[in-house]
C-alpha cells in the first residue's frame, strides 16, 4: 500500500505517530510526500496534483481522501480494505494539502474516502489514515484491536 501526500512531516510529532502505524501494517505502507503548490487556491491544487498523479504506479487503484467522498465506519472501511487488496493492483491513497485535492486528481480515484465531517489538518489525516488501516487488518485478522461493541 502506498500514501501519497502533499507536504513534508519531517521531525514533527505527527512523523512518529505515522510511522508508528505504518510500520505496523502488512502490507506495508510507504509514504511518498509531495511539495507544497504556490499561488491561488486553485493554482495550488493544481501545481500539486500533476506530481501526485505522475507517481501513481501504473493501473494503481486510487483513494482519494476528501471530504465529500463516503465515510463508512471502522467495520465497513475493514471490509472495503480488504476488497481493495484482492484486486491485485496497486493500492494507492491520497491526501492533498491545505487547499485539499485537484479535480483532476478526483476524476482519477476509484473511490473518494472521508474521514469524517470534522476538519482535520492533513499532517493529522497522515495519521489517521495509517491508524485506520492498522484497524481495518486487526478486524480482518478477528484481532481484539477493535474492541467491536463497546458503547
Amino acid at each position: 500500500m502506498r500514501l501519497i501526500a502533499v507536504g513534508r512531516m519531517g521531525r514533527r510529532p505527527e512523523a512518529a505517530l505515522f510511522a508508528e502505524y505504518a510500520g505496523r501494517l502488512r502490507p506495508q505502507l510507504t509514504l511518498t510526500e509531495i511539495a507544497d503548490g504556490h499561488g491561488s487556491p486553485a493554482e495550488i491544487k493544481r501545481r500539486e496534483a500533476a506530481p501526485m498523479i505522475a507517481v501513481l504506479p501504473e493501473r494503481a487503484f486510487v483513494v482519494a481522501l476528501d471530504l465529500a467522498g463516503e465515510a463508512p465506519d471502522s467495520a465497513g472501511f475493514a471490509a472495503l480494505v480488504e476488497r481493495w487488496l484482492t484486486l491485485s493492483r496497486p493500492l494507492c491513497f491520497m491526501i492533498g494539502g491545505a487547499e485539499g485535492l485537484d479535480r483532476s486528481v478526483l476524476a482519477r480515484a476509484d473511490v473518494q474516502l472521508s474521514l469524517g465531517r470534522l476538519t482535520w489538518p492533513h499532517l493529522l489525516a497522515r495519521v489517521m489514515l495509517a491508524e485506520q488501516l492498522f484497524r481495518a487488518r486487526a478486524i480482518a485478522a478477528g484481532h481484539p484491536y477493535h474492541r467491536a461493541g463497546r458503547p
